[in-house]
């Protein structure tokens, strides 16, 4: 009889164990203009506002002298290292050869540089575990514009769940990217803000 309790418990928790692609399906339709993620097993969902698409935009058509267009992305899921952290991130940049994974989803192993645009509902995600998240997913460039604040912050040197240099400065500074293996700089003088 224990046997047989055992067996109704190992059942039991593998039928309730989430999965990214369950979360996501559970989301199907996103309604149109709202952006979805999954931030350490919570399923985070924001409207798109005007200055936030803009300063998305403006970066990337700046990071485009570099990056053909199949090598950038905005709000496409990619999964990250961690607990159900399949994340939507504003803008992406692939490595040369990136390649999909088995799921034909982009891998995060291929990512050079991200950066997002805060957005008041879900900023803590960007500067907390989303930040780490990819610190320790190797990013070597992660960039937060705030439009709030006026102020964007470069982060780079990723080493296990944190960037070892950071930067933040105001808009109208450029970022230069010239020493990372982005190798351009960004104007920020266009930046919106609100």
């Amino acid at each position: 009889m224990t046997v047989v309790e055992t067996d109704r418990i190992e059942m039991a928790e593998e039928s309730d164990e989430r999965t990214l692609d369950m979360m996501f399906e559970w989301l199907e339709p996103t309604p149109e203009g709202f952006k979805v993620e999954i931030v350490e097993g919570i399923i985070y969902m924001s409207p798109q506002r005007r200055t936030h698409w803009r300063i998305i935009l403006d970066v990337i058509e700046q990071l485009r002298a570099r990056y053909p267009l199949e090598r950038l992305l905005s709000d496409v899921r990619i999964d990250f290292p961690g607990l159900l952290n399949g994340f939507a991130s504003d803008v992406v940049a692939l490595a040369e050869g990136a390649v999909e994974d088995a799921d034909g989803r982009c891998r995060y192993q291929d990512i050079e540089f991200v950066a997002e645009v805060i957005s008041k509902s879900t900023a803590a995600n960007d500067y907390g575990p989303k930040k780490a998240t990819y610190a320790t997913a190797g990013v070597p460039v992660y960039l937060i514009v705030d439009p709030y604040t006026g102020t964007w912050h470069l982060h780079t040197l990723p080493k296990e769940d944190e960037y070892r240099s950071v930067l933040s400065l105001d808009f109208g500074t450029p970022v230069d990217l010239t020493s990372t293996v982005v190798g351009l700089t960004l104007k920020t003088g266009d930046f919106l803000r609100d």
